[in-house]
C-alpha cells in the first residue's frame, strides 16, 4: 500500500528522485491511424547509481487522438536488455533488496513502467526487472535482464553492497 501511495504522489508531481533519465532511441509504427500511429518505442538509460551499465527498454505506445493528447493508456507490453558497457563501479552502497532505477509514464496519471534493480549475490549479478504498475492493479507482464559483475579489461568491478 505504501508503494502505491508513493507511486501516486511521485506520478502526480512528476518528481522521481534519483531515477535515471532516458534518451529516446526511436520508434517503429505498428498500426496505422489517421492521427498518430500506434508504435513500439525504445529508450536507453544508464543505471543512476552504477557506472558501466546501460539498459534499453522497449514499450508499446498507443496512437490516435487520445495518444496524441496524452490521455491514452499504453498497454503493458515491454522488454528490457541491460549490458555492461564499461568498468562497473557504484556511486553509493547498493542495497541488497530491490531498488527502483527508472520509471516511464504509460498513462496520464495512474500507470507507469517501472524498472527495478535486484542483486543476486550468489551469481554475482545485477538483475533489472521491468513491470507495469497501476494505482489499483498492476500487470503480471514483466521482463528481466541480467548483468554479470565481471572485469572490464584489467579493472575488476567496484560495487559496495549493504
Amino acid at each position: 500500500m505504501n508503494r502505491i501511495l508513493a507511486f501516486f504522489l511521485l506520478a502526480a508531481t512528476g518528481l522521481f528522485g534519483n531515477m535515471a533519465h532516458a534518451e529516446k532511441v526511436g520508434c517503429v509504427s505498428t498500426t496505422w491511424r489517421v492521427l498518430n500511429n500506434d508504435k513500439v518505442c525504445v529508450e536507453s538509460f544508464k543505471d543512476p547509481d552504477i557506472d558501466g551499465v546501460v539498459c534499453h527498454v522497449s514499450y508499446a505506445q498507443t496512437g490516435g487522438i487520445s495518444g496524441a493528447l496524452g490521455f491514452a493508456e499504453d498497454p503493458s507490453r515491454f522488454s528490457i536488455a541491460c549490458r555492461q558497457v564499461g568498468p562497473i563501479s557504484s556511486k553509493k552502497i547498493i542495497p541488497q533488496n530491490e531498488e527502483d532505477v527508472f520509471t516511464h509514464r504509460m498513462s496520464f496519471l495512474f500507470k507507469g513502467l517501472n524498472v527495478s534493480r535486484l542483486v543476486d549475490r550468489g551469481s554475482n549479478s545485477l538483475i533489472y526487472l521491468v513491470v507495469s504498475e497501476k494505482i489499483i492493479e498492476g500487470s503480471p507482464s514483466n521482463s528481466i535482464s541480467t548483468v554479470p559483475l565481471m572485469p572490464w579489461g584489467t579493472q575488476p568491478p567496484s560495487i559496495q553492497f549493504k
